[in-house]
Parts: structure tokens; C-alpha cells; sequence
């Protein structure tokens, strides 16, 4: 396995204004229960086992149950999850996974709702923050736990 770039050190510029974006997402009118779940579900759909890890540990830090964390994957087979984290859970596969014939309308319908107009364009920049980071970490092959200590996710007693 070759050994990849470190796209924080080549395009210090471009990392330093992604990191203020994203930011930005956290500080959205979305709660951040809905937040994590979101950041996880597009984590596990897209394969990136840095972005998994990461918001695994950052929502057990927030108090997630880790139960629920284990039905994420099959949220609509799972009662543990409410008609909001459901909505918000099918608006983030339907933009992670973009169909040739776009998002259905029963998505879109379903996420209108249970969420405000503000809340569903937030959601959206959530979703494209997230996607972006997965493709970047997936790309570089970034190593799962090497940003612990630095954003305090070894206080998730996770390792």
C-alpha cells in the first residue's frame, strides 16, 4: 500500500476555510444528536473508517446511547429512532447517494415534515460537510484515531 499525501500540509489555505465551514455546520439549527447521527450514517455509507471513528467517539462524548449507535446502520428496521432522526437519516442517504433521477419525492416530502425550512437547508450544508470529509480522508487513506487527542476524543474511552 503506497503511502498518501497529507492534504492538510499541501493545501493549508483550502483545509483552513473547510474546517471554518464546517464549523459553521455545528453551529447550525440542527441539535446535535441529529448532527452526529448524520455525520456517522454518511461516514458508514461512504467506507471512511477516520470519519466513523471520529463521530462514533464524538457521540458517545455527547451522550449518545450506544445501542442506538449500533442500529445505525439499520435505522428503519430499529425503533430507536424518532420521526425526525428518520426523516433526517433518509434526506442524508438520498444526497450521499445520489440517484440518476435525483431525490425522491417521498424523502423530500418526509423531511419538510418533520423539519423547518431553515433546519432542512442546514441539514443539507451538514451533509455536504461531511460527504466532503469523507472523500478527502477516504482518498488520503487518513488512520482512524490519529485526531484524538487533538480534538479530545480520547475522553470517549473508546480505543
Amino acid at each position: 500500500m503506497s503511502q498518501r499525501l497529507d492534504y492538510q500540509k499541501q493545501s493549508p489555505e483550502l483545509f483552513k476555510k473547510f474546517v471554518e465551514f464546517s464549523m459553521l455546520t455545528q453551529k447550525s439549527s440542527i441539535e446535535q444528536s441529529i448532527h452526529d447521527l448524520v455525520n456517522i450514517r454518511a461516514s458508514q455509507i461512504n467506507g471512511c473508517a477516520f470519519c466513523l471513528d471520529m463521530h462514533i467517539k464524538e457521540a458517545t462524548i455527547h451522550g449518545e446511547r450506544p445501542l442506538r449507535l449500533h442500529h445505525l446502520a439499520s435505522w428503519r428496521e430499529s425503533q430507536l429512532f424518532s420521526p425526525r432522526e428518520r426523516a433526517s437519516l433518509a434526506w442524508t442517504e438520498a444526497l450521499t447517494q445520489l440517484s440518476p433521477l435525483g431525490v425522491p419525492d417521498e424523502v423530500y416530502d418526509r423531511v419538510r415534515t418533520q423539519l423547518s425550512e431553515q433546519e432542512i437547508v442546514d441539514l443539507t450544508y451538514d451533509i455536504m460537510a461531511i460527504n466532503a470529509w469523507n472523500r478527502v480522508n477516504v482518498g488520503f487513506r487518513t488512520t482512524p484515531g490519529t485526531a484524538d487527542k487533538a480534538f479530545g476524543l480520547d475522553k470517549a474511552g473508546l480505543s
